[in-house]
């Protein structure tokens, strides 16, 4: 799959979530098969654009491949301004958000809200894309609600205004994340448009992964949720996608030098305090794919604000798991 001049090593991409898809998170994804990922999603204000939070969102010091960063807002200037703004920070490809489900968000109208407005999602897209010299891509969902499903729609305007590729995610902004995403938007999108569509949703397992792409001829598949503690659900699919195969049961023993890869590379990033702090939450997700850990162990692991105290205790807590686990997204993991 290409995105503008960009030929990516394989149609996987992470999805831009906020809090999670930081640097040290994207790289991981990417060396584990990702091939694209998408920066948390950072204001256009420009009365934030130089906030500590806001550089650190879109901060690609080190980061493998492809850099591309999502902006959110609503007034068209301010969305060019910030792509211009983020293209000489290193970016190489901007993605607007018109995705998110957020009431922070939606209630001043910005992410899924937009799609309400079709002539200010077109002012905003056409802004942006005559702002900078890198490719733009849009994130959409199917529509406000069930009764407004303007995906296509939004799709066509997208295509006429300069934009690279679009991913559609199968919910409407009121479903927020709750039911099952559908499929039949997407694969009607995808008949609409000759740009580049990428369908996400509810791809929790390689076997769902195969059957969105077979089911809406989507050009690549977005992974959000189920990347969190399970970076290598990329090289999964990735070997599904081309073997037919699933690959064997988790090795404890990687899962292990992972997480504490990953949190080596939290407190490098954030500073001890907020690498601890920052990284509970990675603790957590990775733990939930093996087991529940007890009390008593876990307790400490997530009162400590010592990096060397974080480690030691995330360490000893594998102990607990004295053989592989299966791991609960109904898949398989990897062994290395």
């Amino acid at each position: 799959m290409k995105i503008g001049p960009y030929q990516l090593s394989n149609n996987l991409i992470l999805a831009p979530m906020a809090g999670i898809t930081d640097l040290p998170f994207r790289n991981l994804c990417k060396q584990h098969g990702a091939g694209l990922a998408i920066s948390e999603m950072v204001a256009s204000n420009p009365a934030l654009r130089n906030h500590k939070r806001t550089l650190l969102k879109a901060d690609h010091n080190g980061e493998i491949g492809l850099r591309s960063v999502q902006i959110l807002g609503t007034n068209p200037a301010q969305m060019a301004e910030a792509a211009q703004f983020n293209e000489q920070r290193g970016a190489q490809i901007i993605d607007i958000n018109m995705g998110c489900p957020a009431k922070k968000v939606c209630s001043v109208a910005a992410g899924s809200a937009l799609m309400r407005d079709e002539n200010l999602v077109t002012e905003i897209l056409q802004r942006v894309a005559e702002a900078v010299n890198i490719p733009v891509t849009l994130k959409i969902r199917t529509g406000w609600d069930k009764d407004s499903r303007n995906a296509v729609k939004i799709a066509r305007l997208a295509e006429q205004s300069g934009i690279a590729a679009l991913t559609v995610h199968g919910r409407t902004r009121a479903c927020a994340f709750k039911g099952a995403a559908e499929y039949d938007t997407i694969k009607a999108v995808k008949a609409a448009v000759a740009i580049p569509v990428i369908a996400n949703g509810d791809i929790t397992t390689v076997e769902k992964a195969r059957y969105v792409l077979d089911y809406t001829s989507a050009d690549a598949i977005m992974i959000g949720r189920a990347a969190q503690g399970r970076p290598w659900f990329f090289n999964e699919i990735q070997h599904y996608l081309q073997t037919g195969e699933q690959l064997i049961q988790a090795d404890l023993q990687k899962i292990k030098s992972t997480l504490l890869q990953h949190l080596e590379e939290l407190y490098l990033f954030y500073g001890e305090l907020n690498g601890v702090r920052i990284a509970r939450k990675h603790i957590g997700w990775y733990f939930s794919h093996l087991g529940t850990l007890p009390a008593p162990i876990k307790k400490p692991i997530y009162q400590t604000n010592s990096p060397k105290s974080q480690l030691s205790l995330v360490s000893s807590a594998f102990d607990i798991f004295d053989k592989p686990m299966p791991l609960r997204h109904g898949s398989t993991a990897m062994k290395y």
